[in-house]
């Protein structure tokens, strides 16, 4: 079996274990403890995280805030488009995706509502456009009240307001992502507190999520797969807090496949840097990880990206068996599902 190709990473998924909806309370999804060294399985509740990590621990947490960048919109003919806001370019201007492309072109004008509309200036990368924003009062106030937040593909309903609540981590900061970290999304306040309690340190990084995380692989060879350029950073005194832990001979543990890519983009002889950048950076089976010593992450989709980077940190045999009896045991998938811990 070649690990770099693509049905590789296939597995089989029962619909009815796709997580639709959040749970009531975050920190009651279950959380599966894989062990590296030997591909070992436990069952835990994420509530139990405290238990399983131990003092001296760095956890390592992407500090991105999604926007709700789903704009339902009118043309001036009365007829309905959606304008999806992707990348920041000025303080007016926005890289956007646009539904129906055929009635969006350079010269048409969009009104959301009586403070905000906009107009497409000229065609972008991928069937994108350019767009320019017009608004009276708080551009980010309008676009949190109008805005709806950007749901996974595979999540088929539509976003309603609590949405904007439990699509969020509870430490998101700057905005910027059109899909959330999800391993943070297990985390609440006092799992924070019982972890500093036992001694667990956290520090956080940046790096804003883009579409391209669900942008299938298409290659059979996922050597030839292009990954989506997404902007990341670390401060100086992140960076100094991973090095001290590396130093020390203590564990660094990414909150998610984000803060993974992150931290290894900025990986140098097993040491941080610290700045910022856009990258595009593809970890799968074959390639070497730096910085981490554990990984908290989701149930990933099959063929996907996140499976691969898994499977290179955690061994793709340890994965796969480990997904098997997920599916077994009935845990819950994708970004509202249930969690992994891996050391």
């Amino acid at each position: 079996m070649s690990l770099t190709k693509k049905s590789s990473y296939f597995y089989d998924l029962p619909e009815n274990l796709i997580a639709y909806e959040p749970m009531k309370k975050r920190s009651e999804s279950r959380l599966m403890h894989l062990d590296r060294s030997n591909g070992q399985v436990e069952h835990y509740h994420f509530s139990q995280l405290p238990e399983l990590l131990q003092a001296g621990d760095l956890l390592v947490l992407n500090n991105t805030k999604v926007i709700p960048a789903r704009l339902i919109g009118k043309k001036i003919t009365g007829a309905e488009v959606e304008v999806f806001l992707l990348n920041q370019i000025d303080d007016s201007k926005w890289e956007c995706l646009v539904k129906p492309g055929r009635r969006l072109k350079p010269g048409s004008e969009v009104i959301f509502s009586d403070k905000l509309s906009c107009k497409i200036l000229d065609f972008a990368d991928d069937g994108g456009r350019i767009v320019e924003f017009y608004w009276e009062g708080s551009f980010w106030k309008i676009i949190e009240e109008i805005g709806n937040m950007p749901l996974p593909p595979y999540i088929k309903r539509k976003a309603v307001e609590e949405d904007k609540k439990t699509y969020q981590t509870v430490y998101a900061e700057t905005r910027g992502s059109v899909a959330a970290p999800t391993a943070g999304l297990h985390f609440t306040k006092e799992i924070f507190q019982l972890l500093e309690e036992k001694g667990v340190q956290t520090a956080e990084v940046l790096l804003h999520v883009g579409l391209g995380t669900f942008r299938p692989v298409k290659e059979d060879d996922i050597k030839n797969h292009k990954m989506h350029s997404e902007y990341c950073q670390i401060s100086s005194q992140t960076a100094e807090k991973i090095n001290k832990a590396k130093a020390e001979g203590r564990r660094v543990i990414a909150v998610g496949t984000t803060s993974t890519r992150t931290l290894e983009s900025f990986a140098e002889n097993g040491r941080v840097q610290s700045g910022s950048k856009w990258t595009d950076i593809f970890i799968y089976p074959g390639i070497d990880l730096q910085i981490i010593d554990g990984l908290i992450t989701n149930f990933h989709m099959p063929e996907s990206t996140l499976l691969m980077l898994i499977s290179a940190f955690a061994g793709y045999e340890n994965v796969m068996n480990a997904y098997k009896i997920a599916v077994e045991k009935k845990y819950r998938f994708f970004s509202y599902g249930d969690s992994m811990l891996i050391l």
